[in-house]
């Protein structure tokens, strides 16, 4: 099965070294400036579960990019899904299947009405990494797992052998029957986590060390709520194990929406928060996720504004 990862980032990069290091046909599509950093270095891999360093990684760029791959990751920020669906769009083929890895659920939409619902499957990644100075990928814990499936029950063919292929060593692979109801609940613990961290400016540790509890367990509440008048409301191991990443004393968790922010970076602000926000049906039940979601767009409007001048 040939794969055309999107990207080489924190996320497509960790991913799909570890599939090439187990053998599999991979080939990262990246732009100009990342494929010269990949030729100079390398793709490296700083992780405590094992380090890796791939000196030539297969590499495309849009512009070579003439054949169909049977299936394409994309793991791009929300942001730049339309120009990497430019990108990879001449590598889709009538048999091929997208695997996209990014937050929240309007990226579905897009990609349904580009390349037909039928060929996108549902997926989410479950790790936290992000790239060094030096284009390095950083893992920065211990879990790494992808869940995928398909997302009308009993519809996809080639489920069984994207499955086979998927499952190497270095990560879980887990082949999910009820990837949407996953999918779900992961962007209500990512909204939750990034609107209490980039809310407060501060980690979970010291936001209950100032004796602001409250405010990561509304969030969740109010996030959860939203997902439950959507038919996917969070299940209690779910609810459970977010909220005690949430409320952890001393914790030094931060969102990663955070760490963009104290990078002057742009945010995923509108595809994680404000979009549900809009699946909200009563705004007063939301009060505090609109704060944070304000709070975010103020944001991004001093740097749009600094940017600027």
């Amino acid at each position: 099965m040939r794969i055309l990862v999107v990207g080489a980032g924190a996320i497509g990069g960790y991913f799909g070294s570890r599939l090439l290091a187990a053998g599999r046909d991979v080939t990262f599509l990246v732009r100009s400036r990342r494929a010269e950093q990949l030729r100079r270095n390398g793709l490296v891999v700083v992780s405590p579960l094992g380090n890796l360093d791939l000196p030539a990684p297969p590499l495309v760029t849009a512009d070579d990019l003439n054949s169909a791959y049977d299936l394409i990751i994309v793991s791009s920020k929300s942001y730049d899904l339309e120009g990497s669906i430019k990108d990879f769009a001449p590598g889709v083929g009538p048999n091929s299947r997208v695997l996209p890895l990014l937050n929240g659920m309007r990226h579905l939409d897009v990609l349904d009405a580009r390349f037909g619902a039928e060929r996108v499957l549902g997926g989410l990644a479950r790790i936290s990494s992000t790239l060094d100075a030096d284009g390095r990928i950083q893992q920065l814990g211990t879990f790494n797992a992808l869940a995928f499936g398909t997302r009308a029950r009993g519809s996809e063919p080639l489920i069984d052998a994207i499955a086979a292929t998927l499952r190497v060593s270095g990560f879980e692979a887990h082949l999910s029957s009820e990837i949407l109801h996953e999918m779900w609940e992961k962007w209500v613990f990512i909204a939750a986590a990034a609107s209490t961290t980039s809310l407060m400016r501060a980690t979970v540790g010291d936001i209950l060390a100032a004796g602001a509890r409250d405010i990561p367990e509304r969030l969740m509440h109010e996030c959860a709520a939203i997902a439950a008048e959507n038919g996917f409301a969070p299940r209690e191991a779910a609810t459970n194990a977010g909220m005690a990443v949430l409320t952890a004393p001393g914790s030094a968790f931060t969102a990663s929406m955070l760490r963009d922010i104290e990078q002057g970076s742009r945010i995923e602000a509108d595809h994680i928060v404000g979009d549900l926000l809009r699946r909200a049906s009563n705004p007063l039940r939301t009060s505090l996720l609109a704060t944070a979601y304000a709070h975010l767009r103020a944001y991004e409007a001093r740097r749009k504004r600094e940017s600027a001048n």
